[in-house]
């Protein structure tokens, strides 16, 4: 039988999509360390796979713009933005940020590579104690 405090804890889940391992391992690390539950993968296809299985159940997303596969990130977050209008998007590109104006989904931050650490611990808070858009 679960005690009081673990059913009243909820982890935030943040959902990480990264094909560069030691990005990826940075994500976790930093956003593990504040605390989030991560689940990461290195395809917009894996992302997608994820989100249809697991609607929502992320909170944030956290995505690269250019992956490796026919799936960018702008679409991950297209796509998780239509399972969850709720679902907070952090954005990572060296390149393409130049394109968030028209490809960023509401409720965004974009970040640019090389980032600190401690930047994307911040986006990821600041976006999930946004006001809640949806009525009272």
């Amino acid at each position: 039988m679960q005690d009081q405090t673990e059913q009243a804890y909820d982890p935030v889940r943040v959902l990480v999509v990264e094909d560069e391992v030691l990005l990826q391992q940075l994500v976790e690390t930093v956003l593990s360390d504040a605390g989030y539950e991560i689940t990461l993968v290195s395809s917009g296809a894996e992302a997608i796979a994820l989100l249809d299985q697991k609607a929502n159940v992320y909170r944030a997303l956290v995505t690269d713009i250019n992956l490796q596969d026919d799936i960018s990130g702008w679409e991950v977050a297209k796509y998780a933005r239509e399972r969850d209008a709720d679902v907070r998007i952090v954005y990572m590109t060296a390149a393409s940020a130049g394109d968030w104006t028209a490809n960023g989904v509401p409720l965004s931050v974009l970040l640019t590579k090389p980032f600190a650490p401690a930047q994307i611990v911040s986006a990821v808070s600041n976006l999930l104690n946004a006001a809640d858009p949806s009525p009272s």
